[in-house]
């Protein structure tokens, strides 16, 4: 039987979709490619904002297709649209199967007992998190792997429907993510990412009652060899702690590039979200960053036109953005999630017209900010894993510095997981462009 899965959404989807292909193949299931020839089609889906889910809705007519044509032929939907729409997806008659991010393990059980009709579990849990699984890496290049550190999250900003799809935060054993990342450096990959909501609110507890924080399990990832580089996602301004960026100065193979969502540059808009930090707080945090990390990479995500934004809430953004110029960032109109707190309590009062005219004066912002970030780096050097051939040019190679910034360089010579070192010679507002340094 074989196994087709869509991955939409973050970085912990494309993760999660690792698992289940782990957990089916050991119920006999092979992965497959090709929609055409799957057995049982799937989606991992993503409720993050609507547009996200309006492209689910579409892709089960797709499947649907499927199952008209070749009778027999399973579909599913998984992840968070899987748990926030269970209803609405089993009355389609279009779904066989819909599970949620805590549920994964039970998919082989489910596909055996479809002989009794639809099958949902999206019941979320308050220890699950996969952490004796060996993820069936879906990467292409075999240079960088996710691994999940933890799940859920406990912060329920107002605008955000993470906390009911993905339920509360529970840390994974700091061994087992140490012995995933030992598992994929014998197996070639040269960088690991690490992935969570909130990473920075990692705490693991062993039967000692030693306690690993973040700052710790990043060290301890580092150490498995200085050859493998780490990285990690998402960190919030309100708990990145100093000893986070003192560990990160002391290894070279800690990647310099945090990912900082500001969502917004008004502390009134930031108290209505429930961030828990204001903007001087974060302007803090960035000027640490800046002095214990020199030349860090920093991006970020804002939101334009949530509820009640006025313009003097987003010139404040505007001049955020000015003040820290970030390397990039991604740039969203307020998208309200039917269950957040938001959408309870506060009216999507910004009209359309007004978010798309706010947001697209934060993204010429922001172009014209990574520009001049992107000209800083003009005449250094780079030391560069290679991720493989450039999708413009196949004679070029492509690879990201520590920084996060992608480079682009002509090289006969090398190959995807090899380290380079490069010399910058001219950039667009999202690419240096290099040559092999001599």
């Amino acid at each position: 039987m074989k196994v087709y899965i869509e991955t939409y959404g973050c970085q912990m989807n494309v993760n999660d979709t690792e698992v289940v292909f782990s957990i089916l193949a050991k119920a006999g299931y092979t992965r497959t490619e090709s929609m055409d020839e799957a057995d049982v089609i799937m989606a991992n889906t993503c409720s993050v904002r609507d547009n996200a889910e309006q492209r689910i809705w579409g892709r089960v007519e797709v499947f649907n297709q499927q199952r008209k044509s070749r009778p027999g032929v399973v579909v599913g939907i998984l992840g968070c649209m899987a748990e926030r729409l269970k209803d609405s997806l089993t009355s389609t008659g279009k779904v066989d199967i819909v599970a949620g991010p805590d549920s994964y393990r039970r998919l082989p059980e489910m596909l055996a007992d479809l002989g009794e009709g639809p099958q949902m579990d999206v019941r979320l849990s308050r220890d699950e998190t996969y952490d004796d699984i060996v993820p069936l890496r879906t990467d292409k290049n075999g240079v960088s792997a996710f691994i999940s550190i933890m799940r859920g999250c406990n912060n329920v900003c107002s605008y955000c429907v993470v906390p009911y799809t993905r339920g509360v935060e529970r840390s994974r054993d700091a061994h087992t993510i140490v012995r995933e990342a030992c598992d994929v450096f014998e197996r070639g990959y040269r960088e690991v990412t690490l992935l969570g909501q909130n990473v920075d609110s990692y705490r693991w507890t062993d039967a000692d009652g030693r306690t690993v924080d973040f700052a710790s399990l990043l060290e301890m990832v580092a150490c498995v060899n200085p050859e493998l580089r780490v990285r990690f996602a998402t960190s919030n301004p309100q708990d990145i702690s100093d000893e986070v960026l003192l560990t990160m100065a002391r290894h070279d193979n800690i990647c310099k590039h945090i990912h900082l969502p500001v969502q917004s540059g008004s502390d009134r808009m930031l108290e209505k979200m429930r961030r828990r930090y204001t903007r001087e707080w974060y302007l803090e945090r960035v000027a640490k960053i800046r002095e214990i990390l020199p030349g860090c990479g920093l991006t970020t995500d804002v939101i334009a036109g949530f509820c009640s934004e006025t313009e003097e809430d987003h010139v404040l953004t505007l001049s955020l953005f000015e003040e820290v110029g970030f390397d990039s960032a991604f740039m969203f109109a307020y998208s309200e999630r039917p269950g957040t707190l938001a959408a309870r309590k506060y009216p999507d009062d910004v009209p359309p017209e007004v978010k798309t005219r706010r947001l697209e004066e934060i993204i010429a912002l922001q172009g014209r900010k990574s520009l001049e970030r992107y000209r800083e780096d003009i005449g250094k050097r780079f030391r560069v894993l290679v991720e493989g051939p450039s999708k413009r040019d196949a004679s070029d190679l492509c690879g990201r510095a520590s920084n996060y910034k992608m480079c682009i360089w002509k090289d006969p010579v090398h190959r995807a997981g090899d380290y380079v070192t490069v010399e910058v010679t001219g950039c667009t507002q999202a690419t240096l462009l290099c040559k092999l340094a001599e």
